[in-house]
């Protein structure tokens, strides 16, 4: 019995359901049965199908064994969030910045520099992105720090660290 599929957003549903119809298109190109490509890819035929459906509840290494077996790469491109995402900056009632529920790492080049030892990290929480600034101060070129991560900082001192940033 499948696994139970992850609550998805309509993006994410989306970007599924594209990626399974490219693996089916892909296979009919090459005139591969769905059975001949699954067991290439080593898994079995309703697996391949729940794939080409865009099934969530497929594991990502299936995926990459189906994509593997009939030639099928991903191109990673990082997108704009939606104003209001969890990444963005948010705005309290008295107008001031609050901090993100999640910071992407991206879009702050110092604080990308400081996570080289978090494996496979691509955004942090607040508290996370404090903790680093504030063990790591000494590392920060001042001089490359934007105005962006500038506020960023300013925010996380001012909302989780009492307004004073212990370096």
């Amino acid at each position: 019995m499948p696994a139970q599929a992850p609550k998805l957003d309509s993006a994410a549903a989306a970007t599924l359901g594209a990626l399974g119809a490219r693996i089916r298109e892909r296979r009919k190109a090459l005139r591969v049965s769905a059975t001949t490509a699954a067991e290439a890819a080593g898994m079995s035929r309703v697996t391949l199908h729940r794939i080409e459906q865009g099934g969530a509840s497929v594991t990502m290494g299936a995926y990459a064994n189906a994509m593997a077996a009939l030639g099928v790469q991903i191109q990673f491109v990082d997108v704009p969030q939606p104003a209001g995402s969890a990444l963005d900056p948010v705005t309290s009632a008295g107008g001031e910045a609050v901090a993100p529920q999640r910071i992407r790492l991206a879009d702050y080049p110092q604080l990308k520099q400081l996570a080289w030892h978090v494996p496979g990290a691509t955004d942090l929480t607040p508290e996370e992105a404090l903790s680093l600034y504030e063990r790591n101060w000494r590392h920060v070129e001042q001089g490359k720090v934007e105005a962006r991560e500038r506020a960023l900082i300013d925010t996380l001192v001012r909302t989780l660290g009492k307004g004073h940033l212990l370096v």
